[in-house]
């Protein structure tokens, strides 16, 4: 049978509109019940963190993902979430701590703990200044002009930290290396010196705090320093660390990990991150769906009913559609190595009732009862892995041919 492709594209906007509708009609909302909403929370995450590295301990990892993104307050922003890796200890020793952790130490002769921290965050050289040019040379004809030179070198980086010190603050973070005299400088003026942040750290602490990274310090008023209450050195396992807490950004916090190796913090952190994005869009749209391939069964059954009444080759595209809908319970059955056919059939029984909540359960091997697993997903993300299927496909659809260049021939060498 030949199908021209817009009717194809046709059928599948109209069998993606039912589907988006029957989602709809389904879909569960708890956020006028903080505790309901609170439990749809631990069961999406629990749900995505079932199939990672942290399985084992998913209802602990789940607690900390859904206090972190609800400390957000409706914000997807992830980066208010710092995710620190420090190796030692098991997973179940990693926890979430209020405020923002840097992973440096604080220098000698540098105060331990400060309070009603002002903070300038920069990225600036405070080597002392050399002459830049590569290839240059300075020729002298004594000892003495050499230590000229040392001294005005030395002038130049104490009107440097004159500057930084008038914006009258008492803590100064800076991407780069600072030199033994501006961080004696420094420590005589009671500030703390940090050095050689990583970048990705001192952008985050900018934002956490409330600053902006400076580089440049002739101008106060046009600069932005940090603030936070307390500034303290910590001790995580074996490593010293610096403590910010009561940052201006109030929602900020870190969830510090901890593991056997450096592979299994990497795959933690990813895992943990997976959860984070996840519950940060259900905060935004709190609307709820049953896992386990329920909602494809659900979506199918109504796709099914509209291709029976559509009348000419549009059903076909619908009918086509609804089997594709039916193939994802079918990949859950035979990644858990269950019989995928049997299972299918099982569900599709099931679902003849309105009210089913059935899904595969694949500890059990078998069809489950969803609601009481506690297998939930997120309607957002569910409705837009629906609509951009739909769209990959009618894209696909719409290309007539590939023209693809010939492999460019290898020389001999030989």
């Amino acid at each position: 049978m030949k199908i021209h492709p817009m009717t194809i594209i046709a059928g599948f906007r109209m069998a993606a509109e039912c589907a988006r509708d029957a989602l709809l009609k389904r879909a569960m909302d708890n956020k006028e019940d903080s505790d309901k909403f609170r439990s749809d929370l631990m069961n999406i995450a629990m749900t995505t963190l079932s199939s990672k590295i942290l399985s084992q301990d998913k209802e602990y990892f789940a607690g900390l993902a859904v206090d972190a993104v609800l400390r957000l307050k409706g914000s997807t922003n992830l980066e208010a979430i710092q995710i620190l890796k420090k190796s030692g200890g098991s997973l179940k020793d990693s926890f979430l701590d209020e405020g923002f952790i840097l992973d440096k130490k604080i220098g000698l002769g540098q105060p331990k703990r400060i309070e009603n921290a002002k903070i300038l965050v920069a990225n600036t050289a405070m080597d002392t200044d050399k002459v830049k040019i590569y290839g240059a040379r300075v020729r002298v004809d004594s000892m003495a002009k050499v230590a000229e030179i040392e001294a005005a070198e030395k002038q130049k980086m104490r009107e440097k930290v004159q500057k930084i010190i008038g914006h009258g603050i008492n803590c100064f973070v800076n991407r780069q290396l600072i030199y033994n005299f501006p961080e004696e400088l420094f420590a005589d003026a009671g500030i703390l010196a940090i050095e050689h942040a990583d970048f990705e750290g001192i952008e985050r602490l900018g934002l956490v705090t409330g600053g902006e990274i400076a580089s440049t310090f002739d101008n106060p008023e046009s600069i932005k320093l940090g603030h936070c209450k307390v500034i303290e050195e910590i001790m995580i396992g074996e490593d010293r660390l610096i403590h910010f807490s009561g940052v201006e950004m109030g929602q900020a916090c870190t969830i510090v990990l901890r593991g056997a190796s450096e592979h299994v913090l990497d795959e933690a952190e990813r895992s943990l991150h997976d959860a984070l994005c996840v519950l940060s869009q259900t905060v935004n749209d709190t609307r709820v769906l049953y896992g386990g391939g329920w909602p494809e069964m659900v979506m199918a059954k109504e796709v099914d009913e509209l291709a029976r009444k559509t009348p000419g080759k549009k059903s076909h595209a619908i009918e086509a559609f609804s089997r594709a809908l039916q193939s994802i319970p079918t990949i859950i059955a035979d990644n858990a190595g269950l019989d995928s056919a049997d299972l299918i059939s099982q569900l599709r029984a099931e679902h003849h009732n309105e009210q089913s909540t059935a899904g595969i359960d694949v500890i059990s091997g078998g069809v489950g009862d969803m609601k009481k697993l506690g297998i939930s997903e997120s309607f957002k993300a569910k409705q837009a892995v629906l609509l951009s299927a739909t769209e990959a496909a009618e894209m696909i659809l719409r290309v007539d041919e590939i023209v693809t260049c010939a492999p460019r021939r290898r020389e001999d060498r030989m």
